[in-house]
Order: structure tokens, then sequence, then C-alpha cells
């Protein structure tokens, strides 16, 4: 009579499952991409949470108000380009901006085939309660580094942001 064959020992790390078969291995929680990724949703989500059901915007909806409060008068494609966010996103995001009366949209003065975009009255009342709340968001997410780790944090983002702005 055969002996059955012993089950295989359980991997301790998924991703040996690929050793020795021919295949690449990434090691993903390692990989700059997905960690800044993972980080800045995080993050991003840890903001959202507080304007989201506050004034009921997204993410997208923030940036947008939040570029045209730093850089008023911007077309949609200029806050795409400051952004790195998507032109669709962007514009769907503009465009429930528009209809909750958060932005407003007007003819460009010397070209009148581009139209630009302003926070509105009420845009700036969402603004002027969310910015103060977002930079003391970024005291705690910043709170365990000390200020030479900090200083050291943003230069190093900026080494990185460099080559990679058109």
């Amino acid at each position: 009579m055969t002996q059955a064959a012993a089950p295989p020992a359980a991997l301790s790390d998924p991703a040996d499952a690929h050793e020795g078969h021919g295949h690449h291995r990434l090691d993903l929680e390692q990989f700059l991409p997905y960690r800044l990724s993972v980080l800045t949703n995080r993050i991003s989500r840890g903001l959202a949470d507080i304007y989201s059901e506050r004034f009921g915007i997204s993410v997208t909806e923030w940036r947008v108000i939040a570029v045209l409060g730093r850089y008023p008068g911007l077309s949609a494609n200029g806050v795409a380009e400051r952004t790195a966010m998507d032109k669709v996103a962007v514009s769907r995001a503009v465009a429930r901006l528009l209809e909750r009366a958060l932005i407003e949209r007007e003819m460009h003065d010397s070209d009148r085939r581009r139209s630009v975009l302003e926070l509105s009255e009420a845009g700036y009342a969402v603004y002027d309660v969310v910015v103060p709340l977002a930079l003391e968001y970024q005291r705690n997410v910043l709170a365990p580094l000390d200020e030479a780790e900090r200083a050291t944090f943003a230069a190093m983002m900026a080494k990185l942001e460099a080559p990679l702005k058109d």
C-alpha cells in the first residue's frame, strides 16, 4: 500500500510560492510606488473623513477647491495639471462643484474660448474652514517625526518629485 504524500508545508510568505518557478519576484511591501500609494490613500482617507462628513465633498472635489483657493483663475486643465489628477475626474468634480455653486466659471479675459474657474463665496467658506483642519491633520500625521526629520523628509520628497515634473 502506498502512503499518501504529505501536504505541502505552509508557506510563511505567499511570495515564496513563486521561488524556483522562473518568475520575477516583487516584494510589494517594499516597492516604493506601492508604499507611497498605500500611505497616500490612508492619509487622504483620514482627511477626507473630516471634510466629506461636514461638507459632503469628495477627495477630488476638495483638491479642486484647494488648488483654486491657492491659484484662482485656472482652467479645468490647469487644475488637472497642478494636481496630477485625471482630466475626466477633474471635469466631473468641477461639474459637481459648479452645480453646488462652490465654484464659478467665467470666460478668460484674453481668450474667449477658454473658461477659468474660481471659488465662489460659498467655496471660500468651505476652503476657510477646511484649510485649518487640513493643516492640523498634517501636523498630526508628521508628529512622529522631529523637526530635523520633517525637514529631511520634505527635502527628500522634493528631490524625488523634481525629475517627475513636466
